[in-house]
């Protein structure tokens, strides 16, 4: 009977040995010592001869590694504690890395026991939810500690405690410290504002966000006057944090702001005096309509997509990208709704010369590169990560980056765009044609276009990913950044600044028939696009939760308009007709000395989303001294020897500059300054003077940014 008992208790011994799981326990332990990162043997080439996945994201091909390469000699089972996957980490043997594992702590423990059962590989285990505590966080005070805990949910629908096994991490670690002591992981808070902690467990990346007042005195922002629903989501963030809001914009600097975000031109000076007598919200409600029902509106709206989308002429062959650009001019001047033109650009073939949608296939080289630009325009997402490896920050993997562009494989690209029956894309992970695939949703089996299976799911009613990148877009295009930064990067571990805020927009955008325009005037007519960007005492570091307008520098097409409308002369680029406007030369591969000096985007796979002037120095030394702005400035025909021939008084010119460049009269000190700098008995004098003037303008940020 006693023999019986103990033979129970080693039953009951091994079987407690035996319960180490691999997947949800070893690899985390590896994962949170840093063995599978990017700088250690998580490396593409590994190091030191022993290879692991990025971050544990092939778990059976890291099992292998452990246990059958170099001859097992990684695990021993006569000797754990001689284990090189167990020796080397904890510093009793010499691999050239750091100490990452105590050998009396949790992890080592875990590892020896593990090694002692025999390696056991076990049932692969899913994980299908990760939940953090807290998800999100609202601080009265600073410094302070919050107590971190996270709980894994498994295929097998157990809640398991995996604080211990989770890697914490801070996006900005001078604000946020991660402490762990004795299993127990805390958040020290050291700065006041908005800050992001990473929370880390197998292949789930949860974000929690911390929200500190940057001051300990409560302000009240009830009586802030809210023009929609954008405006009481940005109130309610402003009061969590305290940040007081700065006044509303004046009427002129409202109208050159609005002006210059949906059309890309400055007001004209009539508009503006009846814009400022009879300033209402309905006159302001009525001007952004006039605007979003202008053919300018139409032109500078199809170079902001065609930015985005990376149209360039290929060799030889313009006649695609006419077509293509007259295409996209014509949905949007219709007002069609955006899913329209997302499915279009999906899945059309044709001639290309004469279908314009059929050109988005030959934007890239080959399917990889579109299956990026399909991530990145329509997704808001960069896949590229996923190409070599798991994606270390987002949940995309191989399988759906590969699986994706071999959604297009079969696309050929010639000047007849069409679907062949022949086109595959290798799988890097398993050196196999990809299978077709939903990125992060489901493979497509079986023949027939999975171009339209792809659209069909992106634009199903479930499916924010295009409207959540896209509203995003629109914002960032009104207010110079995005509620996500950057606009194409939107993935869990880069949240939101304002989470509902953007799910609201998406929603609503996806609910008026995905119609720009609509969600364009719902941002135009809120209080905070109106607020002025005076700097007042404790909103001076606010940068990104939109308690005052944030200046931002011109596209290079826009500034260069800008300076011809001033000045009163045309612009004048080779092969267009005289007066051509810049905002309609969409090719960025066109020579147009004038945009490529302000920095205009000039490469095919696209730039900085904003594309805004930022020339360096060759650009500010053009604007500084030369034929930019000096050759329109002494143009015989130029708006200033116009005014000077029909005699008019040097007030009356600066008064017709302020108001052409900047969008309101001088104030009465402004204009006796000028008017004292510019006067001169000799006329020739008096006439480089006043040139002298507005190039003064023309080079202040008054006029060099939205503002």
């Amino acid at each position: 009977m006693k023999s019986f008992a103990w033979f129970c208790l080693a039953l009951w011994i091994d079987d407690c040995v035996q319960a180490v799981d691999f997947e949800t326990e070893v690899m985390p332990v590896l994962t949170k010592a840093g063995c599978n990162s990017g700088a250690c043997h998580g490396a593409a080439a590994g190091r030191g001869g022993f290879h692991l996945s990025l971050l544990g994201a092939n778990p059976n091909a890291d099992y292998d590694a452990i246990v059958h390469e170099f001859e097992g000699r990684r695990n021993n089972q006569a000797h754990p504690e001689k284990s090189l996957i167990l020796a080397k980490p904890t510093g009793n043997l010499d691999h050239g890395g750091d100490v990452v594992l105590d050998e009396t702590g949790p992890g080592a423990k875990l590892l020896m026991e593990w090694i002692r059962s025999g390696v056991p590989r076990g049932t692969p285990t899913q994980l299908i939810n990760l939940k953090v505590e807290p998800s999100r966080y609202v601080g009265a005070k600073f410094p302070t500690t919050v107590s971190l805990r996270a709980n894994a949910i498994f295929n097998h629908g157990v809640l398991t405690d995996v604080t211990d096994r989770t890697v914490f991490s801070s996006a900005d670690p001078a604000a946020v410290e991660i402490e762990e002591s004795e299993g127990n992981i805390v958040a020290r808070i050291k700065r006041p504002g908005q800050h992001v902690v990473l929370a880390r467990f197998l292949n789930r990346v949860v974000p929690i966000q911390f929200n500190i007042p940057l001051s300990e005195k409560a302000i009240d922002l009830s009586s802030q006057p809210r023009g929609n629903w954008i405006d009481e989501e940005i109130v309610q963030l402003l009061s969590e944090l305290r940040i007081p809001i700065s006044p509303p914009s004046s009427s002129n600097e409202w109208l050159r702001r609005v002006t210059l975000d949906l059309v890309g031109r400055l007001p004209e000076p009539a508009k503006v005096e009846r814009i400022v007598l009879q300033d209402s919200p309905d006159v302001r409600r009525g001007y952004v309509d006039e605007l979003l029902a202008s053919e300018a509106f139409n032109d500078y709206w199809t170079l902001k997509f065609s930015k985005l989308l990376r149209f360039h002429s290929l060799p030889n062959d313009h006649e695609g990208l006419n077509a293509y650009s007259e295409w996209l001019r014509g949905e949007i001047h219709d007002g069609q709704g955006l899913d329209r033109m997302a499915r279009q650009l999906l899945t059309a073939t044709g001639d290309s010369h004469l279908v314009g949608p059929a050109n988005f296939g030959r934007m890239v080289s080959d399917a990889r590169d579109q299956a990026e630009l399909v991530g990145q325009f329509f997704m808001g997402t960069k896949l590229g990560c996923a190409n070599c490896h798991n994606h270390p920050l987002d949940k995309w993997t191989q399988d759906d980056y590969h699986g994706l562009a071999a959604v297009f494989s079969k696309l050929e690209r010639g000047r007849e765009v069409r679907l062949t029956s022949r086109g595959a894309v290798t799988n890097l992970r398993t050196g196999e044609p990809a299978v077709p695939r939903i990125p992060g949703f489901q493979d497509l089996d079986g023949a027939g276009d999975h171009r339209v299976a792809f659209a069909d799911w992106l634009l199903s009613n479930d499916n924010r990913y295009f409207a959540r990148a896209t509203v995003n877009r629109l914002w960032q295009a009104m207010f110079g950044r995005g509620l996500v930064e950057p606009a194409d990067d939107l993935r869990d571990t880069n949240p939101p600044t304002h989470s509902e805020l953007l799910d609201k927009l998406a929603d609503d955008f996806v609910n008026n028939g995905y119609n720009i325009r609509h969600t364009l005037k719902q941002i135009a007519l809120s209080h905070t696009y109106a607020r002025s960007g005076e700097i007042i005492p404790g909103n001076d570091s606010d940068d990104r939760f939109y308690s005052r307008a944030y200046g931002r520098p011109l596209l290079p097409e826009v500034f260069v308009d800008a300076i011809s409308d001033v000045t009163g002369v045309t612009g004048n680029f080779n092969g267009h007709a005289l007066g051509t406007r810049a905002i309609t030369i969409i090719d960025p591969l066109e020579p147009v000395a004038a945009l490529d000096i302000l920095g205009r985007c000039s490469k095919a796979k696209g730039c900085d989303e904003n594309g805004v002037t930022n020339g360096g120095l060759s650009s500010q030394l053009h604007l500084l001294n030369g034929d930019l702005l000096n050759r329109k400035l002494v143009d015989t025909n130029g708006r200033l020897n116009r005014l000077l021939d029909a005699g008019h008084s040097d007030e009356t010119i600066v008064r017709e500059y302020y108001i052409r460049a900047i969008g309101r009269n001088p104030t009465e000190p402004e204009s006796k300054h000028w008017c004292q700098q510019i006067m001169d008995t000799d006329e020739i004098k008096r006439r480089e003077k006043l040139q002298d003037f507005v190039w003064s303008l023309l080079n202040s940020r008054s006029f060099l940014e939205n503002h």
